[in-house]
């Protein structure tokens, strides 16, 4: 587990494509927070402390908090628009959270035991169909990531959504429309090389 991450922020007073360039200029982000019942609330976070924050890949399935104007708000990273080509973040979406109630996030998926897995020792060749999942859950509840374990997949094999064991409190998302959205997580195929006859 990693620990907590805070962010500290500032009220946007102007609005508008003029301000958001202004504020990155300034080595600002542009960024919102809502829901929770209250008004949206445009603000700007530093860049190079949240660029710093984003190498670490829990912060995306992370409960944070938010301080600004005196306040503290507990929220989740809902979106990110990255420039392009560079290392510039251009703005930041965030939601409140309230504790009662129930969040959906996408968190990562951590593939274990893959060199030793039943299908990899016969030559094998693991595909990962996805990298992260959206699960459901309260807050208290949210995994920092959910582990896949390749041990006992074997060559023509699949791990789908329903193979992955989550904690106590969190369903997986495309779980709850159905047995059809029973998804391929990942799996091994033989490997096509062949051998070149002398």
């Amino acid at each position: 587990m990693v620990g907590s991450f805070e962010f500290d922020a500032e009220i946007r007073t102007n609005t508008g494509k003029g301000d958001a360039r202004r504020s990155r200029r300034l080595g600002k982000i542009p960024a919102i927070v809502y829901g929770g019942g209250a008004e949206p609330v445009k603000l700007c976070l530093t860049h190079h402390r949240v660029l710093k924050a984003l190498q670490n890949e829990a912060v995306y399935s992370h409960v944070l908090t938010l301080r600004y104007d005196g306040n503290e708000e507990k929220a989740i990273l809902k979106a990110i628009e990255r420039h392009p080509s560079r290392p510039i973040i251009m703005h930041m979406d965030f939601q409140r959270i309230n504790e009662n109630d129930t969040i959906r996030v996408h968190v990562p998926l951590h593939f274990i035991n893959q060199e030793t897995s039943l299908g990899v020792k016969k030559s094998g060749v693991i595909n990962h169909a996805l990298a992260e999942v959206e699960v459901i859950c309260l807050p208290q509840h949210l995994p920092e990531f959910i582990e896949v374990d390749m041990a006992k997949v074997d060559v023509g094999e699949m791990v789908h959504l329903s193979d992955l064991q989550v904690p106590p409190g969190v369903e997986i998302a495309e779980l709850t429309h159905g047995a059809a959205n029973d998804r391929a997580v990942a799996s091994i195929h033989a490997s096509h090389v062949t051998e070149t006859e002398e």
